[in-house]
This record gives structure tokens, sequence and C-alpha cells, in this order.
């Protein structure tokens, strides 16, 4: 078993195609007119024929239910954000924020009011971390995770 990515159901799939292209710089892998691949594991599918597939009626295709998010991370989360806060049609669920664990990220919809979240990579806040003096034992700590965990990523 492999998992191959995540499909969502669009309204308008060109659109669709656009706004991750633009926003998340994602590339098309595949074009089958009502099924569109994008890089990332990302498949783009027609409301209308993922209905279809599915055996449903156009009112049981729900967006905006708020129960899922594609989630991407970002190396560079400062250029990512001054390259959102330049589209001016961008909805936000919520401004860039700073989680607990040190992460920043910010959640924004998509045209079908799909969530979507950019985070910063766990390498780039243990990095961060550790470029203003703390040590491995203190990133776990102050990340609460194991310092395995911190370790791994730092390949020792």
């Amino acid at each position: 078993m492999r998992y191959m990515g995540t499909l969502i159901a669009v309204k308008d799939i060109e659109r669709s195609r656009q706004f991750y292209s633009r926003v998340l710089g994602l590339e098309v892998v595949a074009d089958f007119g009502a099924n569109v691949t994008l890089t990332g594991g990302v498949f783009l599918q027609t409301a209308d024929t993922w209905r279809q597939f599915i055996h449903k009626r156009e009112r049981d295709i729900l967006f905006a239910n708020h129960a899922m998010e594609l989630y991407f991370e970002s190396e560079d989360m400062d250029a990512f954000l001054a390259r959102l806060a330049a589209l001016p049609d961008i909805a936000y669920l919520h401004p860039p924020l700073t989680h607990s664990w040190g992460q920043r990220a910010v959640r924004f919809y998509d045209p079908d009011c799909h969530i979507v979240e950019v985070g910063e990579s766990m390498d780039a806040v243990i990095a961060g971390f550790l470029s203003g003096g703390l040590s491995v034992q203190e990133t776990a700590l102050r990340m609460d995770v194991p310092v395995d965990y911190v370790r791994s990523r730092l390949g020792v």
C-alpha cells in the first residue's frame, strides 16, 4: 500500500489550478480535463465528476467544512509570507501566527474554501532556536518534542 496524495473537489478546475500554481508554486503533472494532478500529491477533481463518482447529489458536496486542510511547509517563511501578502485575493482563515512549539504558520482558503496551511519547516524552526543560542536539549524542551526528534532532524 502506498499513499498517493489528496484529491479535492473543485468548482472551477482552471481557477483552482491557477491558484495552486500562483500561490504555492505547484506544477501540473497530468491534466485529464476533469482531473488535474499537481506536484506534491495534490489532485483536483471537478465537483460534478466527483459527485458522480461517489453517487451523491450536488447538495451533498460540502465546501468550507473546516474538517481538513492541505498542509505545506516552507523553508523560507518570511519570503512566503511576503509573497502571500502581495496577492490581493487571499482569504485568510487567520493571520500569520507562531504556534506554542515555535513554528510560524498561516492558514487561508483556496477558491473553494478548502483550508490551506503553510508552516515554517520544522528544520527551520530547530535551526532558528539553535542559532539563537539554545542547545539541542533546550530546543527539544522549547518545542515540547523528544531530544531524539531534534537530533534526527539534525542528522546526528
